[in-house]
């Protein structure tokens, strides 16, 4: 078997297209989950339980729900409800809820790992609530689950050609509809190798992270 060149040249412009996809579901649904897992976190720490309780079944619903039928869910039932979304804009929002619950996680174990007197110091200071989540809490719990973080963000790279199913084609789903049409064999490994390009730095990056955060502990 021999790798035929010009078959990767045909494909060049149809795998950065698929990058161009790739990247915007992970920068995208990065931000979601960032964002949205901190929500969750806090709201699970509300006084109110009628904060608590619902916003803690709906992260273990949606952690325990296969990110593929969450997909198709917003994909092909939502829109029978309210207005419909493209294929993209639909998987970056399916990555980001779906990893918004990991993060929470996250989170949820950054703030338990500040200390008790950290609270009660804020409290003893008057804080308002909102200022001490912001001033004292966050800052403290963040830097701790840094790193964890940045492993969702490799986890939610390899979980991104699920988007194709749904019509949004990422790297590896241009691969397979080149490779169905041509019956070749070199798109594939093409994107094989574009993964690891993408991920093996940025998990170096995560330990150099983790090791400087550790350092100045």
């Amino acid at each position: 078997m021999t790798f035929d060149w010009e078959v990767v040249e045909d494909f060049m412009p149809r795998f950065l297209d698929g990058v161009l996809v790739t990247l915007q579901a992970l920068a995208l649904g990065t931000l979601i989950a960032f964002a949205l897992g901190l929500v969750w976190a806090m709201a699970q720490r509300a006084p109110q339980r009628w904060v608590r309780w619902p916003v803690t079944a709906v992260t273990e619903f949606i952690r325990n729900t296969p990110l593929l039928v969450q997909l198709f869910f917003l994909f092909y039932v939502v829109p029978q409800w309210g207005p419909s979304m493209s294929p993209l804009t639909t998987g970056i929002v399916g990555l980001g809820l779906h990893y918004s619950t990991y993060t929470a996680e996250v989170y949820r174990a950054g703030i338990d790992g500040v200390p008790v007197g950290q609270w009660e110091a804020a409290k003893a200071l008057s804080l308002s609530r909102g200022r001490t989540w912001s001033s004292v809490i966050l800052p403290q719990a963040i830097r701790r689950v840094v790193p964890a973080l940045g492993n969702y963000v490799v986890a939610m790279l390899k979980d991104s050609p699920m988007i194709a199913v749904i019509g949004a084609l990422d790297m590896l789903g241009e691969a397979r509809q080149f490779s169905n049409e041509t019956f070749t064999t070199e798109a594939i490994t093409i994107v094989g190798v574009a993964f690891i390009v993408i991920a093996y730095p940025a998990s170096l990056l995560i330990r150099v992270l983790e090791r400087r955060l550790v350092n100045n502990t």
